[in-house]
C-alpha cells in the first residue's frame, strides 16, 4: 500500500517569525515543501509583495503579524497564524475575523507537519480548514482559555460553528481572489 503525497510536496511557504529556531523547526518540518523565511515585519512585507506563495506562517506578538495577516489577505495567500504569547481567546477571534485559516500554538509545533499539511489539504479541497483546528485543538483551546471561553462571544461562534466555510475571513479573502472578481462576484 503506497503512502499519501503531502499535500505539502512543491508547495512555496513563508514562514515569518522573529525567532531563528522557530523557523528552523518550521523548515525542517515541512521539508517537502520549499519554505522562505523572514524574521521581521518589513523583509515579510517586501517577500510577500514579490512572491506568490501558496500559504504563510506567521508568528503574532515578534514581527507584528495582524498586521502583516491584512498583507497576505489582500495577496490572497492563505494564512496560519503561530503563537505562544498571544494565545488567547481574543488574537484567535481576531485571527478569524481578518481572514486567517488556522491559529496553531507553539506548543504544538513537534505536530506542525501534520497539521500544516491537513490544513493546506482541507484548503486545497475546498474543506472547513478551522474544523481541523478546533476537533484537533479544541481541548487544548478550553485549557488555556477556560471552559467558558465562547461565552463571551456567544453570538459569532454559534454561527461560525454552523458556517465554518463562509466566515467572516473567508468572505475577505474572497474579496481579494482574482478568480472570483474576474467573474463579476
Amino acid at each position: 500500500m503506497s503512502e499519501r503525497k503531502s499535500f505539502l510536496e512543491g508547495k512555496k511557504i513563508l514562514a515569518v517569525d522573529d525567532e531563528e529556531d522557530v523557523l528552523e523547526t518550521i523548515e525542517e518540518a515541512l521539508e517537502v515543501a520549499h519554505v522562505d523565511r523572514a524574521l521581521d515585519f518589513t523583509t515579510a512585507v517586501k517577500k510577500i509583495r514579490r512572491t506568490k506563495y501558496d500559504m504563510a506562517i506567521l508568528d503574532i506578538m515578534g514581527v507584528d503579524g495582524l498586521k502583516l495577516l491584512d498583507k497576505t489577505v489582500e495577496r490572497g495567500i492563505p494564512t496560519v497564524m503561530l503563537t505562544a504569547h498571544a494565545i488567547n481567546a481574543e488574537t484567535l477571534l481576531t485571527s478569524i475575523r481578518k481572514g486567517a485559516i488556522s491559529f496553531l500554538p507553539k506548543e504544538k509545533l513537534a505536530e506542525i507537519d501534520r497539521l500544516i499539511d491537513e490544513i493546506m489539504e482541507a484548503h486545497t479541497t475546498g474543506k472547513p480548514t478551522w474544523k481541523i483546528i478546533f476537533d484537533e485543538l479544541g481541548d487544548f483551546f478550553d485549557d488555556k482559555f477556560g471552559p467558558e471561553w465562547k461565552e463571551k462571544d456567544k453570538a459569532f461562534w454559534s454561527e461560525f460553528s454552523r458556517t465554518y466555510h463562509v466566515s467572516k475571513g473567508i468572505q475577505r479573502r474572497l474579496t481579494h481572489d482574482e478568480k472570483v472578481l474576474s467573474k463579476g462576484i
